[in-house]
């Protein structure tokens, strides 16, 4: 497993490999690397020749108020992981190395980032989605694995690829969670023991979403009145948003019917937590 720091290098490593005739393995991560990570690093090994993980902390996508300096990192772990899940590569460049000028370009994915989290967190997604093309075009034609954890993000990055025609597959994969359901992310580490306990209930919560929205009379209001009842009921958690959305153009649902996702974001202590679920109604 080779450790890349350059774009240079890593652009002309993976040209090297698809002129071999190898079919390449994007994923795309901001470093300290867990089991979510690690599932979506065996499945492009499973399906792709040679698999190249992106290591970098984006500061495009952290606000002021946010964890920028304070976000976990740990890149000898990281490339640890990342050899026994067999990916051939890390790139990991330094800030320097992926913005080597001030930025006077950025990617919007207007109101498909704005809701929800965008609404939330505002430039988010307008980072996200502009790092992602520049990982995207450092790359060059790959398959490109991301969590649905992140089910925002990733209707974003469909939608950046779709728009700018970019020879990349986005593929996106299932949501690894703890043995009590918590969804796998980087950020839990911020959970004092106290708040790990109560941390499941936001899952515990979109169960009984999904059980409300498959109830005869139910609506998109009487499905969310359900979740924010059980999150509130919690006195340490924060409540940010519940929401009942259309899962390809992210906009709220106005009947319950078909497909539908499930959304939902609260702070508990330091720690902002996010987690979603698909319901067919």
């Amino acid at each position: 497993m080779q450790l890349i720091e350059t774009v240079e290098r890593w652009r002309k490593t993976l040209d090297a490999e698809r002129l071999a005739g190898a079919s390449v393995g994007l994923v795309p991560t901001m470093g300290y690397l867990h089991e979510g990570h690690a599932a979506l690093i065996r499945r492009a090994a499973r399906e792709c020749d040679v698999v190249g993980v992106t290591v970098f902390v984006n500061p495009l996508q952290f606000g002021p108020t946010e964890d920028l300096a304070a976000y976990p990192r740990d890149l000898d772990a990281d490339c640890a992981l990342a050899a026994r899940c067999e990916a051939s590569f890390v790139f990991a460049p330094a800030v320097e190395e992926m913005y080597p000028q001030p930025l006077r370009t950025a990617v919007s994915v207007g109101d498909l980032g704005a809701r929800w989290e965008g609404a939330s967190r505002p430039g988010h997604f307008e980072g996200v989605a502009t790092v992602v093309a520049k990982l995207f075009a450092q790359a060059g034609p790959c398959r490109a694995y991301f969590g649905e954890k992140d089910f925002q993000q990733l209707a974003v990055i469909r939608r950046l690829t779709l728009d700018l025609s970019l020879p990349v597959d986005v593929v996106g994969c299932p949501t690894v969670r703890e043995h009590d359901l918590l969804a796998l992310s980087s950020r839990n580490v911020y959970l004092t023991p106290d708040e790990r306990k109560v941390a499941p209930c936001l899952y515990e919560a979109l169960l009984a979403g999904a059980a409300e929205a498959r109830a005869r009379g139910a609506t998109p209001d009487s499905v969310r009145a359900v979740i924010e009842r059980l999150i509130v009921a919690v006195p340490q958690f924060t409540l940010d948003y519940v929401a009942v959305v259309d899962p390809s153009t992210l906009t709220p649902a106005s009947a319950l019917s078909g497909d539908i996702r499930l959304l939902v974001a609260a702070r508990l202590g330091r720690a902002r937590l996010i987690d979603n679920m698909g319901v067919t109604v």
